[in-house]
């Protein structure tokens, strides 16, 4: 995506980006989308001009029976005059399949002249009992299943409505509506206040759609696709700290709550508090971004309740709360029993907090990239004899910007490499002091690792030392290689873009390595790569002979993100997208 500029760290707040991924057959392609995208002029959210069409008012009665089980809140518009009421040709007619034919209009040749008997042609139509259908008698685990595949899981660029074939649905019968309030209600996508609202109007009249709630999902929210400014916002009081409690109090069985920094002013010390100890059923909890005074104040406040033994959820993101003080962490991890994963990234996090994790714990996923107030001693001892990493990690990044913060030496790298686990598909160690000798340490690690970023000191011989041995290239799993950290030229003719080099297919660079192999793009596409960049990152991709991918990047441990290097750990499996998108591919460490 040539051009787009990433925001830096000091101003990323001042607008929202929304990342998302694109799915073209081309690995690392991404979309970005500003503000001017959610607040587009020509897109109305709601159409309050008078209708062309309208008659006289009339008194209309209710569209479902009184005594019906079927909610009543979802109708057509008050225009609506029903299908064969459409004009087509000229002519009043329904747009069923039978008249569609009539007026010539089918998608399909005209079937052959057949010499067959007038009455062997027509089939008699097969009609069902109400509730009878054959879709309506499938067993409820395999209508959910068909019916979650028209679910549209990321917000349109815009307000336009979403998941309208769903809200076609639930007019269709009784078996039906109630499949589909279940998908609509499990996974509530929020990207602006005026649906957050919404929603919570529609659970506080129907209690039972709350109990469906599964998810609740921050991550696309827009403060400013509505409001122009903070003091209309406010003025609305559409989300708040008190609406969002609310909220959290009508959903008992909530599982997942995903937040980021647009929202950490609406959480205060309640919602901390409903979400810690009045959510049994919680497992997911994201705090992507969230830094404002208000936030580090309302987990100041919750430090002096009383905390139980035990915390149950199990996916924990501090990604970026840089704000946070340190009494947090020593207060919280050592109650994650049964955590797999977490994100400290960037945080306040020290070596006592670290190793007071429980030896319970399976962590599979552990980020602790620009943890400063980390030294290497306690990183190493935590990575290779902790009961709660040592047999169990699959994505680990110790990464640091090595111009302000120095983690890892090479001694380290000597204690730390040949103690990894065979789990390990994903690791950074961006940042680092490495040498020559660490690639004999390495290359046992690439017969299972599928992502490797290396730090600096190295030379690009010395890479494709990873690959090939004695002049012979030996066999791998490394599909992204990072090795933005070394200043080195890759040409059309260097080994990592040879043929033999698959199945690595993503190398990341640096800015000036981008820069010069764009000038020869052409060339590197006659050796079968391409250059790629996005926000700040950058890199060298693999082609097919059709110009894609062999392999979408998707992995089970990537939990629905397909592009490679992602550098935030995700807590709920979904598409990437909105602020979490942004974190993940278009941003630095």
């Amino acid at each position: 995506m040539p051009g787009a500029i990433s925001p830096s760290e000091k101003t990323a707040r001042s607008s929202f980006s929304s990342v998302r991924e694109n799915d073209d057959g081309l690995a690392q392609t991404f979309t970005r989308s500003k503000i001017s995208s959610y607040t587009n002029e020509t897109e109305e959210v709601f159409d309050e001009s008078p209708s062309s069409e309208s008659g006289q008012p009339f008194f209309q009665p209710p569209l479902t029976n009184p005594h019906s089980q079927l909610n009543g809140f979802w109708a057509p518009a008050p225009t609506f005059r029903g299908w064969r009421e459409i004009p087509l040709k000229g002519k009043k007619a329904s747009r069923s399949l039978e008249n569609l034919r009539s007026l010539v209009m089918s998608w399909s040749p005209p079937s052959t002249p057949s010499n067959e008997p007038e009455a062997k042609k027509k089939t008699a139509r097969t009609t069902y009992e109400p509730g009878r259908a054959p879709i309506e008698t499938l067993p409820s685990e395999v209508l959910d299943n068909i019916i979650d595949l028209l679910v549209v899981e990321l917000p349109p660029n815009g307000l336009t409505v979403r998941n309208a074939d769903l809200m076609a649905l639930l007019l269709a019968s009784r078996a039906l509506h109630a499949a589909t309030l279940t998908t609509l209600y499990r996974h509530i996508t929020i990207p602006h206040s005026r649906i957050f609202r919404k929603f919570l109007n529609t659970v506080v009249e129907y209690p039972n759609l709350a109990s469906i709630v599964r998810r609740l999902d921050f991550s696309h929210f827009n403060p400013n696709s509505i409001f122009s400014n903070a003091s209309q916002r406010a003025s609305t009081q559409n989300l708040t700290a008190k609406t969002l409690a609310q909220c959290l109090d009508l959903t008992p069985y909530l599982q997942e709550f995903l937040a980021q920094e647009y929202i950490d002013g609406d959480i205060d010390r309640e919602v901390l508090r409903k979400l810690f100890f009045s959510l049994p059923r919680l497992k997911a909890v994201d705090f992507c971004g969230c830094s404002t005074a208000s936030f580090r104040e309302a987990f100041k406040e919750l430090l002096e309740d009383e905390w139980p033994e035990k915390l149950g959820i199990t996916r924990l993101s501090f990604h970026k709360c840089i704000t946070l003080p340190t009494a947090v962490f020593e207060t919280i991890l050592p109650r994650l029993t049964k955590v797999t994963h977490l994100d400290l990234a960037g945080t306040r996090v020290t070596d006592a907090a670290l190793m007071s994790i429980p030896t319970t714990a399976q962590i599979t996923h552990l980020n602790l990239a620009r943890c400063k107030e980390l030294t290497s001693e306690a990183v190493v001892a935590f990575i290779t004899t902790h009961p709660a990493v040592k047999d169990s990690l699959v994505f680990l990044s110790l990464a640091t910007d090595a111009s302000s913060h120095l983690l890892l030496g090479k001694d380290d790298i000597d204690k730390l490499v040949p103690a990894l686990p065979s789990t390990l598909r994903s690791l950074s160690l961006k940042g680092s002091r490495m040498e020559e000798s660490h690639i004999s340490l390495l290359r046992p690690l690439t017969e299972t690792l599928e992502e490797l970023t290396l730090g600096q000191g190295l030379e690009i011989s010395d890479i494709q030392k990873l690959f090939r041995v004695d002049g012979q290239w030996r066999p791998h799993s490394v599909r992204y290689l990072d090795i933005s950290d070394i200043e080195t030229r890759i040409g059309s003719a260097s080994e990592l873009l040879a043929d033999e080099s698959a199945p690595l297919h993503v190398i990341e660079v640096d800015e000036r390595v981008y820069e010069r192999a764009a000038k020869i793009k052409k060339t590197l596409q006659r050796v079968g790569w391409t250059a790629k960049e996005f926000g700040t990152r950058y890199w060298l991709v693999r082609l097919n002979a059709d110009g894609s991918t062999a392999d979408n990047g998707g992995r089970w441990w990537k939990m629905g993100a397909e592009s490679w290097g992602m550098r935030k750990v995700p807590v709920a499996k979904g598409e990437v997208g909105g602020m979490y998108g942004s974190f993940m591919f278009g941003r630095h460490i």
